[in-house]
């Protein structure tokens, strides 16, 4: 279909991630699947149909396409609304601090040296797995990986003196001096798949809950523990690179867990 081609050259145009791109295309991709045509009902029927099918966040990155290419189309009257989502009152899925440590400690004893640091990487700098794969030999002899957004905004990322020291250490036994700091078997940077694939795998190892094993759980750890250490959720934000303190502030709410336990000590009547 040559109008998607024109439409993927559009989004290109945009300076959109490749990732971003991807997913718009294959949105569009699907709606023309299903309606053969562009009109509010057609697109009032597909938008009800990921609301059945998927997550409101899911929804709204389809919408988010959808409405991408409307305005390549100059349809832009026909655009559709995102879905209202609900905020919870609690995080869900989130790795405990004892769960943690007694996965770093694990992965440390039993030689897994590369994987212990990557989970330390997790929890000690809030990075996203996409920002993990990033970081070079040369970020961790400068102490920090400075990151910038679309909007050309500038979020450094820091990494602590103790794990600073404790790498170099490592890299210097491995004679390592330059390149990515993960790689895999090949010698290769470690891919973000390969990543969620693996903790999944030390999660069954070591007889942790899986769903709390996946590498945003650590940047959700890192958060709390800041918090805990040190209450500043401004600099909270600027740390995790958040655009807006809003979405910080579900930090300062309990996890589920941790609210059942408190509710299970204080509800004896």
């Amino acid at each position: 279909m040559e109008q998607l081609h024109e439409f993927k050259r559009y989004l290109q145009s945009n300076s959109l991630a490749a990732n971003t791109i991807e997913s718009y295309v294959w949105t569009v991709e699907h709606f023309f699947e299903k309606h053969n045509k562009v009109s509010e009902n057609t697109l009032l029927e597909y938008k009800g149909y990921l609301m059945e099918k998927f997550s409101p966040k899911t929804v709204n990155l389809r919408i988010q396409g959808i409405n991408k290419y409307l305005a390549f189309s100059g349809k832009q009257a026909l655009q559709l609304k995102a879905v209202k989502i609900q905020q919870k009152n609690f995080l869900e899925n989130v790795i405990s601090n004892e769960d943690y440590q007694f996965l770093k400690n694990k992965l440390k004893a039993d030689g897994n040296e590369s994987w212990y640091f990557v989970v330390w990487y997790l929890a000690a700098t809030g990075a996203r797995v996409s920002e993990l794969v990033q970081i070079k030999v040369e970020h961790v002899n400068s102490g920090y990986f400075d990151l910038y957004s679309k909007g050309g905004k500038l979020r450094r990322l820091y990494i602590p003196k103790k794990l600073q020291k404790e790498t170099l250490e490592w890299l210097n036994n491995q004679k390592r001096s330059t390149g990515y700091l993960f790689l895999n078997r090949y010698g290769e940077r470690v891919s973000t798949r390969g990543i969620s694939q693996q903790l999944k795998n030390f999660a069954n190892k070591y007889g942790l809950d899986p769903k709390v094993v996946y590498p945003h759980s650590f940047r959700h750890r890192y958060a709390k523990n800041f918090l805990e250490k040190f209450n500043d959720i401004a600099l909270l934000a600027d740390l995790m690179g958040h655009e807006s303190i809003e979405t910080t502030r579900i930090y300062l709410r309990r996890t589920a867990s941790e609210q059942q336990a408190l509710v299970n000590k204080i509800v004896t009547w």
